[in-house]
Order: structure tokens, then sequence, then C-alpha cells
């Protein structure tokens, strides 16, 4: 099944949950699943007006709404949860 933002609506598919942090110390499953706010949009809504499809992006993960999906690497959230889109320059 497939989802279609509408509105100011943005759907983000999350990128793989990290096994080590940037130090090199082992994470536990209950961190990776919290630490999880860094994903590629799949698709905008039509008020969406500061990011496009295929952008790696950061939000605040408690701006997630609930999805009628049931794919925990997929999250909707509205375009003001955005923290910005990750260029790699």
């Amino acid at each position: 099944m497939k989802i279609q933002a509408i509105m100011d609506r943005v759907i983000i598919r999350l990128d793989k949950a990290q096994e080590k942090s940037e130090g090199g110390i082992i994470l536990a499953d209950d961190i990776k699943e919290n630490v999880r706010n860094i994903g590629v949009v799949e698709s905008i809504g039509s008020d969406v007006k500061s990011v496009k499809v295929g952008d790696r992006v950061v939000f605040h993960a408690f701006d997630e709404l609930p999805t009628l999906n049931n794919d925990p690497d997929l999250v909707v959230l509205r375009e003001r949860g955005l923290m910005g889109v990750i260029c790699d320059d």
C-alpha cells in the first residue's frame, strides 16, 4: 500500500537504525528505535514548499503522526516538524 501525503504533510522513510554510536558503542534495541529521526522524503502534500521527494531530512521525532500502514520505517509529519535538509556537500 502506498500513501500519498496531502496539504502540509510529509511522508518519510526512516534510515536504518544505527547499530553503534559514532563513538563505537553498541546501541541497545530500545535506544535504536528512539534515535531514528533521519530519513528520505517519499511523498509531500501540495502545501509543502521547503522539501522535495528524495531529500534526506532530519526531523523532530515527537512531531510524528500515526500512520495506518503499520510500517515501522514510515512516518508522517507536518512540514513544520522538519528541522533541515541534509546536504552531502
